[in-house]
């Protein structure tokens, strides 16, 4: 999931900025190093939050099936 998060947010930062430095009127130069520098930034943080929510969902469904194993184990009558 880290993965799609960051391919996700580091082209769309990469976008971004370009449209923002064209508009502006920012030297080619400037415009590239600052895209680049949002593209690696963005896919960096869209990588740790999808690793994260990763996590998060992972953990919900063993619990979910730790619940449902334990509820199915005790109707059954076993300790």
């Amino acid at each position: 999931m880290g993965r799609a998060y960051a391919g996700v947010m580091g082209p769309l930062a990469f976008l971004t900025v370009l449209v923002r430095c064209l508009l502006r009127t920012v030297s080619v130069e400037t415009t590239i190093w600052q895209a680049v520098a949002g593209l690696f930034l963005f896919a960096a943080i869209g990588g740790l939050i999808g690793q994260l929510a990763g996590w998060i969902v992972d953990d919900s469904v063993r619990a979910r099936l730790a619940e449902e194993i334990a509820a199915h184990a005790k109707s059954e009558g076993k300790p």
